[in-house]
């Protein structure tokens, strides 16, 4: 989950997202819209016997405040919630598993801040079903392949790897960058993401304004996005000020074409 503002568990039950799938917790910086939900989540998790580990990942100012908030809401719990301490200034890689990694990216706010990047991991290529049928290899055999085997019949003729596989997808990449204002070398560390959200809180005629408050425009957005290569473009966190968001939207697809406007329970294909 990246991110935890009021309203967190509402939004997961109105997207049918199982509580227990959720294992880590990225909050990009320490302002209410993106941390005020965390502790409540943290307590449910508790009354529904959660026990394997939660990892929360935030800005060391985040420990104190959160400790703080355990020891008086949520003493007991049956399990572990580690705290992972980021350094915002700094592009580096703080978590790892067999799939993915996910990396910080500094951002300009005006309190400590940074996005993320998640790129997938590259996976082993396709076994060819009917390869597999028509020379008879054993399944035992079928992971070796995907490493890059041969096959060798019964008869001693090379089945040569190619022909026993197809390429694996494409590894993918999103990258979310939250609250900054516009930073025109942003685009070099996020270069050729599959899929870009960032910020987009005002319109051109605001643009003196999100530069005041370390905030964005729509355009701004799709600027990064162009220079990054970026595949999609996912606008977000939007002024009150704006009844709709469409002059936001056309602003932005006049410099980048592929951009979307964010939306509650809205499912992104990231490709």
């Amino acid at each position: 989950m990246i991110d935890c503002g009021e309203g967190t568990q509402l939004q997961l039950r109105r997207s049918h997202v199982s509580f227990t799938r959720i294992q880590a917790v990225f909050i990009s910086h320490l302002h209410g819209d993106h941390c005020f939900g965390l502790i409540g989540m943290i307590s449910t998790f508790g009354m529904l016997g959660r026990t394997a580990t939660l990892h929360v990942y935030a800005p060391k100012e985040f420990e104190m405040m959160l400790d703080e908030q355990m020891k008086l809401f949520c003493n007991g719990l049956d399990y572990k919630v580690e705290f992972h301490a980021i350094d915002t200034t700094k592009k580096q890689v703080i978590f790892e598993d067999r799939s993915l990694f996910v990396e910080t990216i500094p951002l300009e706010h005006r309190v400590p801040c940074c996005g993320f990047l998640f790129r997938e991991k590259p996976t082993l290529p396709h076994i060819r079903r009917q390869m597999i049928d028509y020379y008879q290899i054993p399944i035992s055999h079928i992971m070796r392949i995907k490493q890059g085997e041969d096959w060798v019949t019964e008869d001693g003729e090379v089945i040569p790897n190619s022909r026993l596989v197809s390429p694996a997808d494409p590894a993918r990449c999103y990258a979310y960058c939250s609250d900054t204002r516009y930073m025109p070398q942003l685009h070099k560390m996020i270069d050729g993401v599959n899929l870009l959200y960032h910020e987009s809180t005002y319109d051109t005629s605001c643009e003196s304004r999100a530069k005041l408050y370390y905030h964005s425009t729509g355009e701004q957005a799709a600027t990064v996005a162009r220079d990054a290569h970026a595949g999609q473009l996912l606008l977000g966190h939007f002024s009150a000020r704006y009844e709709n968001e469409t002059g936001i939207l056309q602003e932005a697809k006049a410099i980048f074409p592929n951009t979307s406007l964010a939306n509650e329970n809205m499912t992104v294909d990231v490709k």
